[in-house]
């Protein structure tokens, strides 16, 4: 490993993966380091066998062949026309990885299950919304599909970087019961918090799950074949294809500063037991590289269940299962998530079910999600906290990513990515281009 880099980056989950590709495809010489022995760190998928051993269980063979399974210890569906959609396209990572189009999406109101509507006809008969109340949605509704920011024409006489979520929806006539739905079902917010700020980044989000929603059908969620760990992967893959280095089982010893406190470089042993080092203009690391320069703001707790049924009234083998703070007295949503061998993650005839909310303890956040699960075969506990930089990286040259959040999206996470990038680059990453020249070798 010794050697000097443009960067190191420690830590093999998405965002660093992302970003290391990018980095390599600008020309960068990069240095990327795992103290793990697999890709994907926190974002990473295990097999059975990890999973028991992780929680310090016996495994059981009764549930299947460990190699059939690949669960996710971050789970998280794709927007379709979210960011990371358009950074596998810029990057042409997509050619590396397979989708499949997640079955449903449903949200809990009243105590009932039910379908987010997919369609026009849907819409029409959902039981989420009252007759009177239906007409009010489609002209908001409808409303969300034409707005465009730059279009004055298209606000209707509403300033929306002014106005409230919740101005704007009195303005509809709106009841709560559909506030609740729109804002978490679609906005796809865990909390009523963005009720009190501008309303536009609520209809910027209502207008990215009906564009997903639009590009397929069924449900605006996409989820790579064989897990998320497949992400991380291809990233690297792309990193790799343009010279960067990857090491894994590669523990870090420490950080080197220069004489004005920046990262210049990191020490680690080499295949001899002797100490390495490799030289470095700036570092990007995820918080468990740098504990000390990262601070708790909340936490996520999380049950990963192995069943041997699907979990929601139409029985699709994957599906998403929004239930929004006000329906069960909390103070953030929680999220269940499904997933099967259909998008090869599990042993036929069994179902991966995740369910997670944020919370500031782990006591019974998560009651009314694991009712929803109904006989659970085998499940774990994962509680985590999440950390974020105190420092934006400027002066120590050392990047550091957030933890992942419990939102059941990787719109955040992406958004995280976007952050580091300008952080180093000092502008926004255009997600409207195209990388070049990303086949070299052909």
């Amino acid at each position: 490993m010794d050697g000097e880099y443009d960067a190191i980056v420690l830590g093999t989950g998405l965002k660093e993966c992302i970003i290391s590709g990018i980095l390599s495809v600008d020309g960068k010489k990069v240095l990327h380091m795992d103290r793990n022995d697999y890709y994907g760190g926190e974002s990473a998928s295990i097999n059975l066998n990890q999973l028991f051993q992780r929680f310090g269980a016996q495994p059981n063979p009764a549930l299947g062949n460990s190699r059939d399974f690949n669960i996710d210890l971050a789970p998280k569906f794709i927007m379709a026309n979210g960011k990371l959609v358009k950074m596998l396209i810029m990057t042409n990572v997509n050619r590396y990885l397979e989708f499949k189009q997640v079955d449903g999406s449903y949200v809990l109101k009243d105590g009932k299950i039910n379908k987010v509507p997919a369609t026009g006809t849907e819409a029409a008969s959902t039981p989420l919304v009252g007759f009177f109340e239906k007409n009010r949605l489609r002209k908001f509704l409808v409303f969300v599909q034409d707005f465009d920011r730059n279009e004055p024409k298209t606000h209707q006489g509403h300033n929306l970087q002014r106005m409230t979520s919740q101005e704007l929806f009195s303005k509809f006539g709106l009841e709560k019961g559909t506030v609740d739905f729109i804002g978490h079902a679609l906005a796809l917010y865990d909390n009523d918090g963005y009720l009190t700020r501008p309303a536009e980044e609520m209809v910027e989000r209502c207008k990215l799950y009906g564009e997903s929603l639009a590009r397929y059908g069924k449900s605006p969620y996409l989820y790579p074949l064989y897990g998320l760990g497949e992400l991380p992967q291809a990233f690297a893959r792309l990193a790799a294809v343009y010279g960067g280095t990857y090491m894994l089982h590669k523990p870090i010893e420490r950080i080197v500063y220069n004489s004005a406190g920046e990262a210049c470089g990191v020490v680690s042993m080499n295949e001899e037991g002797k100490p390495a080092f490799a030289k470095c203009k700036f570092i990007v690391a995820d918080p468990t590289y740098f504990p000390d320069q990262c601070r708790v703001t909340e936490k996520v707790v999380r049950c990963i269940a192995i069943l041997s049924h699907p979990i929601t009234p139409g029985s699709e083998p994957s599906a998403q299962i929004i239930l929004p703070q006000n329906q069960i007295g909390r103070t953030h949503d929680v999220y269940v998530f499904c997933v099967s061998a259909s998008h090869m993650v599990a042993a036929e005839g069994k179902y991966i079910a995740f369910v997670s909310t944020i919370t500031n303890v782990a006591s019974e956040e998560l009651k009314d999600g694991l009712k929803i699960l109904g006989k659970v075969d085998s499940f774990f506990f994962d509680v985590y906290d999440i950390k974020v930089p105190n420092k934006l990286g400027h002066e120590d040259k050392c990047y550091i990513s957030k933890s992942y959040d419990a939102s059941s999206h990787f719109e955040h996470t992406s958004d995280d990515v976007m952050d580091i990038y300008e952080r180093i680059y000092g502008k926004p990453l255009d997600l409207s281009k195209t990388m070049v020249n990303l086949n070299p070798d052909e």
